[in-house]
């Protein structure tokens, strides 16, 4: 008589490094991204974002007009991309920017430091990870943040313009994410200048790809500036958010001494 019973397969063996995080104990923001969790956890969470947020907003409210440089955190100082995103730093902070970066290594760090040399003011939202990315020493000041989209609020709403280096996901992370905003209107258009002809000429055709088959319009491609200059790609943001949007530096912010921001003030330049 044949056996009638079915072979039924072995629960699968966690044995990858994934799989071993998703048996330990994940990080909160993990849990918080995997599905529905237990309500009060989530209260928590939403209570959590909220504080990050208000905490972003006091802490930056005074920095200035902004130019953020996004870029990887992977090149040392000995690249050609560090020295131009240096150099972006440096001619931003002359023109009268404060520099914002995601205040880690690598691009971010080399547009810090060319604020920093030039005299300039250098901001930093760095992001806490698991390897725990640590903000550049050449930070005025920074803020921390758990969570990507809180810390992208943050890059975003201070800015009048972004430079975009070489990088990688998280770099076209930030960059689509402007893109989307300005196509969408829900930020002016505000230039985006991208650094470095031949790193970004694959996308660039991608783009046109795009514009042919109607998915993007061809004045979203249009609004990118392409450069390999740093000085010629500071005077186009200068150009172009000054004057021909009609931004100006705008009116000087005072702090509140009934909102304890002069004390705030004084602890981010301790810090």
């Amino acid at each position: 008589m044949a056996d009638s019973t079915v072979d039924t397969p072995s629960p699968a063996v966690s044995t990858g490094p994934w799989m071993r995080q998703a048996a330990g104990a994940a990080p909160a923001e993990s849990k918080f991204l995997q599905g529905p969790q237990h309500r009060r956890f989530e209260l928590w969470e939403t209570c959590k974002i909220w504080w990050e947020l208000i905490q972003g907003f006091r802490k930056l409210h005074f920095v200035g007009p902004c130019v953020t440089v996004f870029g990887s955190a992977r090149f040392d100082e000995t690249h050609p991309y560090y020295a131009s995103a240096r150099q972006v730093g440096r001619y931003l902070a002359t023109s009268g920017f404060t520099v914002m970066t995601g205040g880690g290594p690598g691009v971010m760090e080399a547009a810090n430091r060319g604020a920093k040399e030039a005299g300039g003011r250098s901001i930093g939202c760095n992001i806490k990870l698991p390897q725990e990315q640590r903000p550049n020493s050449y930070l005025d000041t920074w803020i921390d943040f758990e969570h990507f989209f809180v810390r992208k609020v943050m890059l975003v709403k201070y800015s009048y313009a972004f430079v975009v280096m070489p990088g990688g996901f998280g770099t076209l992370d930030e960059l689509f994410e402007v893109a989307t905003l300005i196509q969408t209107g829900k930020v002016h258009d505000f230039p985006v200048v991208l650094m470095g002809h031949d790193y970004w000429q694959p996308l660039l055709d991608q783009i046109k790809r795009m514009v042919a088959e109607h998915t993007v319009d061809a004045a979203d491609l249009a609004r990118f500036i392409v450069s390999d200059d740093p000085g010629e790609a500071v005077s186009a943001i200068t150009d172009l958010a000054m004057k021909r949007f009609g931004l100006t530096y705008g009116a000087k912010v005072t702090p509140k001494w009934w909102l304890l921001e002069s004390f705030g003030r004084w602890w981010h330049r301790k810090k």
